[in-house]
C-alpha cells in the first residue's frame, strides 16, 4: 500500500507512525526467537553470549549441541515419539475437521453457530483446563497414558484449525457444481473427491499444517494425558529446563523454528494459490 499524492499532513504522519508501531511490535515478537539461534551455536555450556561470541571468534562457535541432539538417546526417543504422534493426530484432525466444515457449511443444518462454537472451543478454552478435563475423562475409559490417548487429545486440539481454514475456503465455493455432479449421476463420495476436494484442497492442507504444528509443539496436554513412554520433543525440552540446563534445548528450539517457518511459508503459498483459483487475486 502506497501513500496517495493527495494525502494530508495528518494522514502522512499516521501512515509512517503506523508502520513504526508495527515494526516495533514485530521486533518485540521476533527478537526472542532470533536470540536463541546464535546461542545454539555456543561452544560452551552457557545460555548467554560469551565474550568470544560477541567478538565473533571462530572457536567460540560450535555444532556440539546439534550433535548432542542427534546422538543423545533421550532426545532421539522424544523426536521419534513426536514424529509418530503428530502425523497421526494431523490425519485424524484433517479427516474430522474437513467433514465438520462441509457439514456446517450447509444452510439447512440446525444450530450451526452453536455447533461451530463447541467444535472450536479447544482453541478458546485455556489449555490447562482442556488438559485436566482430558486427563479425568481418559483415565475413566482407559486411554490415559496410551499412544492412542495422546493422538486423540492432539487431534482434538487440531480440529478447530482445520474447521476454520476449510470453512474460509468454502465461502467462495459454488454449490451448483455439486448439484451438477449429482445430476450427471455421481454419488456423494465421488462428488466430494472429484469436485469439492480439488477446490478446497489448499484450505485442507493449510489446516493440516496448523494441526501438525499444534501437535508437534504441544506440551501441556501430553504432560497430563501421556506417560513416560510418550515423552515428546517439547516434553523433553520442558524436562531439560527444569532438571538439566543444557544448551541442546536451544539447538532443538532452532530446529523447531526452522520447521515452523517452512510450514508457515507453505501455508502462505497455499493461501495465494487458493485466492487465484477462486478469482480473488490476479494469476
Amino acid at each position: 500500500m502506497q501513500l496517495p499524492p493527495y494525502a494530508t499532513t495528518g494522514q502522512r504522519i499516521w501512515f509512517y507512525t503506523f508502520r513504526v508501531i508495527c515494526g516495533l511490535i514485530f521486533f518485540f515478537l521476533i527478537a526472542p526467537i532470533l536470540t536463541i539461534i546464535p546461542l545454539s551455536f555456543n561452544a560452551e555450556n552457557f545460555f548467554t553470549f560469551t565474550p568470544g561470541m560477541l567478538a565473533f571468534e571462530a572457536d567460540a562457535y560450535s555444532l556440539r549441541h546439534y550433535r548432542d541432539f542427534f546422538t543423545n538417546p533421550q532426545w532421539q526417543s522424544a523426536l521419534r515419539n513426536s514424529v509418530q504422534i503428530a502425523p497421526a493426530a494431523t490425519l485424524l484432525s484433517v479427516a474430522l475437521g474437513t467433514l465438520a466444515a462441509i457439514g456446517l457449511s450447509q444452510s439447512h443444518v440446525p444450530a450451526r453457530r452453536a455447533i461451530m462454537a463447541i467444535l472450536i472451543s479447544p482453541m478458546i478454552v485455556p489449555l490447562i483446563i482442556s488438559a485436566a478435563g482430558m486427563y479425568f475423562f481418559y483415565s475413566r475409559i482407559g486411554l490415559q497414558g496410551t499412544y492412542l490417548g495422546v493422538v486423540l487429545a492432539h487431534a482434538a486440539l487440531g480440529i478447530p484449525f482445520v474447521i476454520i481454514t476449510v470453512t474460509a475456503t468454502l465461502v467462495g465455493f459454488d454449490n451448483s457444481l455439486t448439484r451438477a455432479s449429482a445430476n450427471l449421476g455421481a454419488g456423494p463420495v465421488r462428488t466430494f473427491f472429484k469436485v469439492q476436494m480439488p477446490l478446497i484442497l489448499p484450505g485442507v492442507i493449510s489446516g493440516g499444517l496448523f494441526a501438525f504444528i499444534t501437535s508437534f509443539d504441544e506440551v501441556v496436554v501430553v504432560l497430563f494425558v501421556g506417560s513416560a513412554g510418550q515423552k515428546t520433543l517439547p516434553w523433553q525440552m520442558f524436562i531439560g529446563l527444569r532438571e538439566q540446563i543444557s544448551p541442546t534445548i536451544l539447538a532443538v528450539a532452532s530446529i523447531l523454528v526452522a520447521i515452523s517457518i517452512a510450514l508457515l511459508t507453505t501455508v502462505e503459498l497455499l493461501r495465494r494459490r487458493s485466492e487465484r483459483m477462486r478469482g480473488l487475486s490476479p494469476g
